[in-house]
């Protein structure tokens, strides 16, 4: 066993302490044993995924066949370079989001269910990139699906929508696995075996890797979040425990990228172009749906979750435009692109780990997750307002954020598709630029109303007056996500140049990134410099604070006083709330988000003419909920009542029900053969 096998097991192991330890070690300790215990298996995977792409050249990639462990097929894992981005960004989140919830889980998350599954979770998300054959990914997608479940249901005792979000998830997730189910056994059983070996070598009619590659793509975008099976995760986010949360959003949806990656471009070895123009066109639609949902959201943390539709959407531009680039014979593009949605899959994880922590010590600290009642936390909780701060630029895509370099690669790839990418090309790349330009801009506007509206405005509550700095701990792992931002943001050379490696297990030979960030496409060459970026915009901020410092002094001097109509000093009333900041650009969007209004007007019981109270009432709803799935919900629930006629309590009646139902299975089978 080599260093990668040997780290990767060391992880898994620590998963498997974690869990026993929350079983049997008293209250008082079990968040800090499990929590720690946990933080120390996410910081070797992490290390073995390193391991696996840096030293994938000196043959450091890990290999096992465990015969024992499931009946008939046993379970094959290997860790290659593609698998080991997946497992590094994992771990990390998972370090992070363990230390953060020793903290977090002192007050009502403290008990043995919770504390063991946690742990689970994490062990089923490194198996899932390293799983080599059908059944043990299968099974280790479903272990992921049923942990994070009951995670996401940890507090619905406390709260009613806990209870909502989690019947959501749970019937997403498992339609999602149906139909993963039913597309990797149809794989297999034309493969003639299951291992993914078998599955590259497999021979099948184009027909029957269109369904294979349909079927699955269903399922993985249902995971990522994508439209229109994205409904789950503004709801799931949420409700779950913040550190979950962050384990969700930064690490699990990725998951649904890594799965369209290795089926669709690893083991199905590409396909047509159409298959890839309808992942890049869904993945378009998400990130233009979930960053305007976003925009107009005043739930802090349903913001951050249609943020996540909203990037892995970008992601699967990316993939969608490798897929199509290397459909269209252009495989230094394809390799370019691919290697921008892998490079976004960390930035991602690495800014909504902050995020998400950050946005779970305004709710410790506060309560709530209303920006609406929020305000004044500048002052009352300093370390996490720079936190969300930086996370905020980073999620912007503005220089020198992380985001920005992921997104530039993925532009580039698209920009200089143009002239050799034909019609199709021709069309649909400038539409992904224009998207991916439009959703940086609102990305810029949300992020500007969560932190302005939450944390630099004047307190609109008791709770927010009343808040109060987070743990050491939940501080010293938002400190840790901070320093993955900031060095994937100034430093990106020490890790894109190794993703050429992860995009080499899908298109070998192929290295179209260097160390400088060069493009070497067609003798065109781009370069960009981060660092020097962030010095640049470190000195015009200092030069800007400087002259608004002097010109403020010479005001002072002058003892002028500004005309306030009479009104007094400002309060809280007078300022921007989240819902009038996204008021301007609802309307520019109306007729996308279809916002719902009410007014409800009380008049005094003496005169219909006298008005005792008059209500205004706001929101603007998933549309494609309200489109799409509520009508569906309400075919199935006229269904499900019908059907009750058929339960007579009648024996005969029911053998009779199985005897026909046999029939027709021996004929379609008849038919079928």
């Amino acid at each position: 066993m080599n260093l990668v096998g040997t780290l990767y097991v060391v992880a898994l192991s620590g998963c498997a302490v974690a869990a026993v330890t929350a079983l049997l070690a008293p209250p008082r300790v079990r968040p800090h044993l499990a929590g720690w215990c946990t933080a120390g298996a996410g910081a070797a995977g992490a290390a073995a995924g390193v391991g696996a792409v840096v030293a994938a050249g000196a043959g450091q990639s890990w290999s096992a066949w465990l015969p024992e462990l499931l009946p008939l097929a046993g379970v094959r894992l290997t860790v290659d370079p593609l698998g080991g981005v997946f497992i590094a960004v994992t771990g990390v989140v998972a370090a992070c989001a363990a230390i953060y919830g020793i903290g977090y889980c002192e007050h009502g998350l403290d008990g043995r269910v919770f504390q063991s599954v946690l742990p689970l979770f994490v062990a089923a998300m490194l198996v899932v990139p390293a799983a080599a054959s059908v059944s043990t990914f299968l099974l280790a997608w479903e272990l992921m699906a049923v942990s994070s479940l009951l995670l996401v249901l940890a507090e619905h005792r406390r709260r009613p929508a806990v209870g909502r979000a989690g019947l959501w998830y749970a019937v997403m997730t498992h339609l999602g696995l149906v139909t993963i189910l039913a597309g990797l056994v149809a794989f297999a059983a034309g493969a003639g075996g299951e291992s993914f070996e078998q599955l590259r070598a497999a021979a099948l009619s184009p027909a029957a890797k269109t369904v294979v590659f349909l079927a699955t793509f269903a399922g993985f975008a249902s995971k990522a979040g994508i439209v229109p099976l994205h409904v789950w995760l503004p709801r799931a986010h949420p409700e779950a425990p913040s550190h979950v949360s962050a384990l969700m959003s930064a690490a699990m949806v990725n998951m649904g990228a890594y799965g369209v990656v290795r089926v669709g471009l690893d083991l199905l070895h590409g396909g047509p172009a159409w298959w890839w123009l309808l992942v890049l066109g869904l993945g378009a639609a998400s990130a233009l749906f979930g960053i305007l949902q976003a925009v107009v959201a005043s739930d802090l943390k349903r913001l951050l979750g249609y943020s996540t539709t909203e990037n892995l959407g970008l992601v699967l531009v990316g993939v969608g435009a490798a897929g199509f680039f290397a459909a269209s014979k252009l495989p230094v593009l394809a390799a370019l692109a691919l290697a921008a949605a892998l490079l976004h899959v960390i930035n991602h994880a690495a800014f909504k780990t902050v995020l998400f922590l950050s946005a779970g010590s305004v709710l410790h600290a506060t309560g709530t997750r209303d920006l609406d009642a929020l305000g004044g936390l500048r002052t009352r909780l300093p370390y996490t307002t720079v936190v969300f701060a930086i996370g905020a630029l980073c999620a912007s895509a503005l220089p020198p954020g992380n985001a920005f370099v992921s997104e530039w690669l993925l532009l580039q790839s698209l920009i200089h598709a143009l002239p050799g990418s034909g019609v199709a090309g021709a069309v649909t790349m400038p539409l992904a630029v224009a998207v991916i330009a439009l959703s940086a801009g609102l990305a810029v506007a949300t992020f500007v109303k969560a932190f302005g509206v939450g944390f630099l405005a004047r307190p609109r509550s008791a709770e927010a007056e009343r808040a109060s700095e987070s743990p050491p701990t939940m501080r010293g792992a938002m400190a840790l996500a901070v320093a993955g931002c900031v060095a994937l943001a100034l430093a990106p050379t020490l890790v894109v140049p190794a993703l050429g490696r992860a995009v080499g297990v899908v298109f070998p030979g192929r290295d179209v990134v260097t160390g400088e960030l060069t493009l070497r496409l067609a003798g065109v060459a781009g370069m960009i410099s981060p660092l020097l970026i962030a010095v640049a915009l470190v000195i015009a901020v200092v030069a800007v604070l400087g002259l608004v410092r002097v010109t403020a002094a010479r005001r002072a001097r002058r003892a002028a006083r500004l005309w306030d109509c009479g009104a007094g000093p400002m309060s809280a009333r007078m300022e921007y709330t989240a819902t009038s900041f996204a008021e301007p650009l609802q309307r520019v969007f109306d007729d996308v988000l279809a916002p719902e209004s009410d007014v409800d007007v009380t008049p005094v019981k003496e005169s219909a003419y006298l008005v005792e109270r008059v209500r205004f009432h706001a929101r603007v709803p998933d549309r494609i909920e309200h489109r799409l799935y509520d009508p569906l919900i309400a075919a199935v629930s006229a269904v499900g009542r019908g059907a009750r006629g058929l339960a007579t309590g009648s024996v005969h009646r029911y053998l009779g029900y199985g005897f026909w139902a046999l029939t027709a299975a021996m004929v379609v089978l008849v038919v079928l053969w």
